[in-house]
């Protein structure tokens, strides 16, 4: 029987399970979308039972197709919505409250209450994080403070924090592991990615007491193996990283100044900068890319928070679109340049500008904008949030030549053609679209030994299309400064 490895992909609409064979195929694949709560404005929640019952469904469907077509399932890989904070009972492993998801909000004031007393210089020195209430260790301190009797029976060592990886490790192992990986600690705010351990200052900072917190491991490492009656026999976790971190990875990212961008819900850069803490002075993100045999490699990320889940806005939200791939014959039937701008600040700004109190917009509509405008505007907002992260890697004295993109949003060749325009540069589509749980599967089997080297995952990857910037693409600098009189916009109507 054929090794496999099935790699367990937990994202913010849905979880996915996908088995790939050694060359990087796929064998196998579920997914089931889960509920988003919203209890405020700008507040994003997920029910953590709803998250473990689809994620242990898919993996369960997944993996019984990969053996019935005669594979053995050799190790898992886990990757995850980063950041997404949650606090469970360390004996029932059930959670006290609903996950608090990346996208949330509700802790701008406590992150602004921190900068205006000086101490962002001293976190982002230390986890290349600015303070916003994206990451982890604010959400934390808030389910310890608003759930009733939680800080309580933290102190007594009652609970566990993790990010969803961390959960689902322990449901996995029927409790036994506590565990996480650095790319995930790496987004917490309370993980030093200097000295690679958590920091007692940052601790005290945000109020967290280390009990609560699982050991970190590297990205490749044993995290467990799941109880056997989950899959008729216990089968070892040995790779997890976040999903940006995964996808840099399913990129084949490995190399110095290698860069990718995922357009899933949101969108994000990651290039690779080798061992060394490149800080950032344009307010992008120092973070760790991965961590194998102890050896840290970091990245350079600029972070935006609504990319295709603007699209998803205008299926199921305003309902102007019943399918996302409708979304690319709207964009090709639209005015050209009609003008209308789209900032899709639905839960905030991310970078550069880190703006959590902005919300979305729509300018320069007309009695002749039609849905086909609004469409493309959407699309466009991702372009032009993309070229922001851009321009501020090129003050920051970055500047690659070609572009690899993956996520569900990259199937739509005018998006990706357009972006090409706007950024002026080659942006290569991999033939495997699924690179954030590719990257998963591939650190399981490097730890499992089923690959030998970084080369032998570089020498799999394949481009499926290679989009260049058209000569005849003009306007570019008027679109520009159309889309920065837009942001500012929205930011001065806060």
């Amino acid at each position: 029987m054929p090794d496999c490895i099935l790699a367990m992909d937990q994202g913010t609409t849905s979880s996915r399970a996908i088995v790939f064979d050694l060359k990087g195929a796929i064998v196998a694949v579920s997914q089931q979308e889960f509920r988003q709560i919203y209890p405020a404005d700008g507040w994003v929640e997920h029910d953590g039972n709803e998250i473990w019952e689809t994620s242990l469904k898919t993996a369960q469907i997944a993996y019984s197709e990969a053996e019935a077509k005669g594979f053995r399932v050799a190790a898992i890989g886990i990757t995850n919505q980063r950041e997404t904070s949650l606090l469970w009972d360390r004996d029932t492993l059930a959670p006290i409250h609903n996950a608090i998801v990346w996208q949330d909000r509700r802790t701008a004031p406590v992150c602004r209450a921190l900068k205006e007393d000086g101490m962002e210089g001293m976190v982002q020195d230390r986890t290349g994080l600015l303070l916003d209430p994206y990451f982890s260790a604010t959400k934390l301190g808030w389910l310890l403070d608003n759930v009733e009797g939680a800080r309580a029976a933290a102190r007594e060592g009652k609970l566990a924090w993790g990010t969803i990886d961390s959960f689902l490790m322990a449901k996995l192992t029927g409790g036994k592991r506590h565990v996480t990986d650095a790319t995930n600690a790496s987004r917490s705010s309370l993980f030093n990615i200097r000295t690679q351990e958590w920091d007692p200052d940052l601790l005290g900072l945000f109020g967290v007491p280390e009990n609560v917190l699982p050991d970190v491991l590297d990205s490749c490492a044993g995290f467990g193996e799941t109880h056997p009656d989950l899959f008729g026999r216990a089968v070892p976790i040995l790779g997890v990283a976040g999903d940006q971190q995964a996808a840099s990875v399913g990129q084949c990212c490995f190399s110095e100044g290698a860069i990718k961008s995922t357009y899933g819900t949101g969108c994000f850069v990651l290039m690779n900068t080798g061992q060394k803490f490149v800080p950032s002075k344009n307010r992008l993100l120092t973070t760790v890319a991965y961590r194998i045999g102890g050896e840290t490699t970091y990245a350079l990320e600029g972070s935006i928070f609504i990319a295709g889940a603007a699209i998803q806005w205008l299926r199921d939200g305003i309902k102007i679109i019943e399918s996302a791939p409708e979304s690319q014959q709207l964009a090709l039937q639209a005015a050209e340049n009609s003008g209308v701008m789209m900032v899709p600040a639905f839960t905030g700004l991310g970078a550069p500008y880190w703006d959590p109190e902005v919300r979305a917009s729509l300018l320069g509509m007309t009695r002749a904008t039609g849905r086909a405008e609004i469409v493309r505007a959407a699309l466009e907002s991702v372009c032009y949030q993309t070229h922001d992260l851009f321009a501020a890697m090129a003050e920051d004295g970055i500047a690659p030549s070609v572009l690899r993109v993956d996520g569900g949003m990259v199937a739509n060749d005018w998006l990706v053609g357009h972006l090409a325009n706007l950024l002026d540069l080659t942006v290569d589509r991999p033939q495997v679209m699924e690179t954030t749980a590719l990257g998963a599967a591939y650190l399981a089997g490097l730890q499992a030994g089923l690959y030998a080297s970084f080369d032998d995952l570089s020498s799999q990857w394949q481009c499926e299309r290679r989009f260049e910037p058209a000569q005849e693409f003009t306007g570019r600098d008027a679109m520009i400064t159309r889309w920065k009189k837009a942001v500012a916009a929205t930011r001065a109507f806060v």
